[in-house]
């Protein structure tokens, strides 16, 4: 399998563990969409805390050349340490983070 479709299959596979993620004392869901056409992948939180309307960005991922991106990461245990289970390090790239600070990461500056 190419090098794309194993980055695709790895990021569906972590995003699809954050669907069922429950909150406390609130009515929120994840939704997952994935863009396979341009690789974007994203999970929305979706819903209402008490009176207040919650829908923002969970995670953004983009696969960027032979990179994969991480965009956003608002998840608890961080995504950068289940990716490190499964890839090699340069192949990440926490766009999140500056360009210039990237260099001071263990993983991949662009």
């Amino acid at each position: 399998m190419d090098t794309l479709n194993t980055y695709r299959g790895i990021v569906e596979e972590v995003l699809k563990n954050y669907v069922n993620v429950s909150y406390a004392n609130a009515e929120i869901k994840n939704e997952i969409i994935f863009d396979r056409i341009n690789d974007r992948y994203t999970v929305i939180s979706v819903g209402w805390e008490d009176v207040r309307r919650i829908h923002g960005c969970l995670v953004h991922i983009d696969i960027i050349g032979e990179k994969v991106w991480i965009q956003r990461d608002e998840t608890e245990t961080g995504l950068p340490q289940i990716w490190r289970m499964r890839e090699s390090k340069e192949h990440i790239v926490l766009g999140f983070h500056e360009p210039d600070a990237r260099k001071y990461t263990d993983y991949a500056e662009a």
